[in-house]
């Protein structure tokens, strides 16, 4: 049987959510009919019901109960699914069929405090937000981080059932190391998501389809009002991904709308589209709007991120995409697949011949300062300011990949000092 992503009956007071079908893993189908009179009746059909089957009729209990349901049929179809899953389906299941109170389900993981605004960020893993199989086991593959998506990944009839499942994977996954991002949908309904998710203190939002700085002072607003309201501290970045040639132009605007935007990065499929283009393996055709988004953003003082490389079988497309991006002055890129992370990760890594000579450099810097020397020289060669500040830059960006140990730290002044 075909798989299938069941939304909602046409019978009143009935709601289905969830996958189902022989080739269907990590998840579960719910079917409740809240016009049955009587307790709650509940059905589970799993592989492992002899094992499990009470504590999935408990957990699905539990989330109706919290939603002020206390007459139901239900049905469950499990097909591996943990428990933030059915709970997640449960409660989407709930709703479709009438149910409007609030049911959170049980944090098993504790919010994490925000991540720094310059951590690495050189690959962020988009997962479908609708799909639950991904999740899990994500973080060991030791991505920068962690895409929850509820964009495009998401049909439209599935965007409640995704936000609900992502909602519960911030309370109930640990992504390790990965800093926890999710990309909202295009405004005004990614406002929506934000009600969902922000309360879960995510590190950092994507704005996809950005054209103006209004956009991003509006998901600012809006995520200050929720953590003023739950009474927690943020801050939640900001990523805005620019997809047109509006928002190209709109660059520096955009990077500077509000103080928590961290990164602005650039969605080529929609962008080549826009400019009716086709989009190539060599990048010539949004050379422009890569270069324009690298120097707004440094001019900003943000990060400037590149898009994905869509063929994921082409590592060595994919490994020359990323040499070129760093090259550019790109600090990270996105990846569809795990595989694609040590690649592009080496990528926008320094070479151990960088990291040599860009000691050095800093170390002779360091050197002149200590003996009050306004020259600097390595060797025979005079070594100018702008040289040591690319070398500063090098070692930074080797010690948060992890290739040299803190204690050989950048000491001294920036030369712009």
């Amino acid at each position: 049987m075909p798989s299938k992503s069941d939304t909602r009956s046409n019978r009143v007071g009935v709601g289905e959510a969830g996958r189902q079908g022989d080739d269907v893993r990590s998840d579960l189908h719910a079917k409740v009919d809240l016009s049955q009179a009587g307790d709650l009746n509940v059905t589970v059909h799993s592989k492992v019901a002899a094992f499990y089957g009470d504590a999935i009729a408990a957990s699905a209990v539990e989330t109706l109960k919290s939603l002020g349901v206390e007459h139901a049929k239900v049905s469950l179809d499990d097909k591996g699914a943990l428990p933030f899953v059915v709970a997640a389906r449960v409660e989407t299941a709930a709703r479709r069929a009438g149910a409007s109170g609030a049911a959170p389900p049980t944090r098993t993981v504790e919010r994490t405090e925000s991540t720094t605004r310059n951590r690495i960020r050189r690959s962020r893993l988009y997962l479908p937000g609708n799909e639950p199989k991904f999740m899990v086991n994500a973080a060991l593959h030791k991505p920068d981080g962690i895409i929850l998506d509820l964009e495009d990944s998401v049909h439209p009839a599935e965007k409640d059932a995704a936000r609900v499942l992502v909602r519960n994977a911030l309370r109930c996954v640990d992504f390790l190391d990965a800093e926890r991002m999710v990309r909202i949908n295009q405004l005004p309904l990614g406002l929506e998501d934000l009600d969902e998710v922000i309360p879960e203190l995510p590190h950092l939002i994507l704005v996809p389809k950005t054209e103006s700085a209004d956009q991003v002072r509006d998901v600012n607003d809006r995520i200050e009002k929720i953590l003023q309201r739950e009474g927690v501290d943020g801050p939640v970045w900001l990523m805005p991904i620019l997809e047109s040639a509006l928002g190209i132009e709109n660059a520096f605007t955009i990077a500077t709308a509000v103080d928590t935007v961290v990164a602005i990065t650039i969605g080529l499929e929609d962008y080549t589209a826009d400019l009716g283009v086709r989009k190539t393996t060599d990048g010539a055709e949004s050379m422009y709007a890569r270069m324009r988004l690298v120097n707004a953003a440094r001019a900003a003082g943000v990060q400037a991120i590149d898009s994905v490389f869509g063929d994921v079988g082409d590592v060595e497309g994919l490994t020359a995409w990323g040499v070129r991006s760093r090259a550019m002055g790109f600090e990270g890129m996105g990846c569809i697949h795990p595989r694609q992370i040590d690649v592009i990760h080496q990528a926008f890594t320094p070479t151990d011949q960088e990291i040599a000579k860009a000691l050095k450099i800093v170390a002779a810097f360091d050197d002149a300062q200590a003996k009050g020397l306004a020259v600097v020289s390595l060797g025979t060669k005079m070594i100018d300011p702008p040289v040591v500040l690319r070398a500063q830059h090098v070692v930074e960006a080797a010690q948060q990949a992890g290739r040299i140990p803190d204690t050989d730290r950048v000491g001294g002044r920036s030369p712009r000092a």
